[in-house]
Formats: C-alpha cells, structure tokens, sequence
C-alpha cells in the first residue's frame, strides 16, 4: 500500500498551514524511564483540565471484574447509539477524561452516548491488564447498553495505544461470538507490531512503553498484544486515520492491508503534513480529520 493513494486531494489546501504549524513546535517524545514517567504524570496532575461537569462516573462490572468508567450523553436528545471510547497514552499515561471535549461533541452532534475506560496503567499493571479491562467494559456496554440507555449499536474507537486496545477488544469479543452488535472501529494511529519483528515494528522497537506495557513478556507477536499478527476476518467496518509524518504510518498501512485480505469493510485515510497524534492539534488539517471521524462514526451508528 502507497500512503499517497489514501489521501484525499481536498486537504491539500491545508498543508502549508500544517506544515507552518510543526516547524514553530518542538518534537515531542514519550517518557523514556519510571522517573520520567512519574514527573510527566505529576505534570498532568497539576494541569487544570476542562472536563466536562456534566460527565457521569461509574464501574462497569463482568464476572466479578470492575472497571471504572465515564459517561457523557446528549443534553437533549435520545441517543442513537454508544462510543466506546479507549483513550491514548502509550499504555502508561492518559485517563477517560483526556478527551471529554471531543466525547461531548460527538454526544451532541451525533447524539452518542460515549463511554470512555479509565483502564490500569503499565508499568504498574502491565499487558495484558489494560485489554482485559477494555474487554470488560465492552462485554458490559454488550448486556447493558439498551436498558442503561435504550440502544444497543456500538462503535469501538481509540488514538493511538487506545487504537491497538480497541482492535485487541475487537478480537476478545470475536472469541466469544460478540461481534454482531460492534457496528464499527475507528482507529487514529495506533500501533500495530509491539513485538518489533515488522519493518514498521522495528520503527519504535526502542520505545520505553514497550518495555513498560510489556514488561518481560517473551513472545510479543501474539494477537492480544500485536493484532496486526491476528487472524483479521469477521471483523466489523472499520476506519484506519493516521498522519504522514506519523513513525507509525507504516504500521497503520499494514494494518489496513492485512484487514482487507481478510476480507473486512476498511476505510484507510492518511492526512498530509501530520505526526503521531495530530488529531489534538489546532489545524485545519487536524479538524478535517475529526470531522470525518466524527461522521464516520455517525454513519455506522446509522438511525
């Protein structure tokens, strides 16, 4: 697959703001030891957020296994649908909240109740305690959805390390023949190859969070860890968004690839001028792309 046969020509007039955007901006890196990590956690901490006061806190609970999560729904009208929504992070950082003003547009738009997962943080709760608690709360949404909110579609979705738990979720709910209710997955830059074995993999195969979502686990290729390895069919629709500067573009391009050939429904789009993470930045590009996710989600979800 060639990046440039999935970018659509309408955002090329949005490419030299972009581009004017990054070269102002300092390269962002991840934390790359436990003492990093905890300084870059306590930062977050002391951040004033604007979370939405209007977002409901609760614990979804299957088989004697609670996560916490949050919920925010349309002030106004009935809900059509649900967005499980897997927050980024790199496994290690990151909470629900993050990404409260983009669940309440979505709420009000689309009118979707999203349900975001306060899943546990490596390296303290390392692989695979993260997939099993967005699998939960997925089997939860499955049983409950329809009487806690009177709909039962489900769109599953995440940025980055919440795109992997969100196809590693996909591929838990398979196994157990719950797949038929999951009208969706849109995916933004996640990273497939946690094992390094890929030419993709190896692009990041140095990267702290590996080691800290990962910890001493021998065999990193198998699929509740790396899905691009997973047997891929019978998956539902699904949207793979990532930017052309991303280290993961070509892990995403794969992704999509190997989707396909097992037959899924996969929309790949790539956005020019853009690195890991773009969606959260003040571009005109970045905005483009929200807005066709946004929508993408809204069509699965359908009437």
């Amino acid at each position: 697959m060639r990046a440039d046969d999935f970018v659509d020509e309408s955002l090329l007039p949005h490419i030299d703001q972009a581009r004017a955007f990054y070269a102002t901006r300092p390269t962002m890196r991840g934390p790359q030891s436990f003492a990093e990590l905890l300084e870059v956690r306590a930062q977050r901490a002391t951040r004033i957020a604007s979370h939405d006061p209007h977002a409901v806190t609760g614990m979804a609970e299957v088989d004697g296994h609670a996560v916490p999560i949050r919920i925010l729904t349309p002030r106004a009208n009935r809900p059509r649908g649900v967005y499980l929504d897997l927050h980024g992070g790199g496994f290690y950082v990151g909470a629900a909240a993050d990404g409260d003003d983009g669940a309440r547009a979505l709420a009000e738009v689309h009118q979707l109740v999203v349900v975001g997962v306060d899943y546990r943080l490596a390296p303290e709760h390392p692989w695979p305690a993260a997939t099993e608690d967005c699998a939960t709360v997925a089997r939860w949404l499955l049983g409950h959805a329809q009487a806690r909110f009177g709909c039962s579609r489900i769109v599953v979705g995440g940025s980055s390390a919440g795109a992997t738990l969100a196809m590693t979720t996909l591929l838990r709910l398979r196994a157990r023949g719950l797949t038929a209710q999951i009208a969706g997955a849109a995916l933004q830059f996640g990273t497939y190859d946690l094992s390094g074995t890929t030419p993709a993999g190896r692009l990041i195969a140095d990267e702290y969070f590996l080691q800290a979502y990962l910890g001493d686990t021998e065999d990193r290729t198998v699929a509740d860890i790396s899905p691009v390895f997973a047997e891929l069919s019978g998956l539902p629709p699904t949207l793979l968004s990532v930017g052309a500067d991303d280290v993961l573009l070509q892990d995403n391009l794969a992704m999509a690839e190997r989707l396909a050939e097992a037959g899924n429904d996969v929309t790949m789009r790539v956005y020019p001028a853009s690195p890991h993470g773009f969606t959260g930045h003040p571009t005109a590009m970045a905005a483009a792309a929200r807005q066709h996710i946004e929508a993408w989600i809204g069509a699965r979800i359908g009437d």
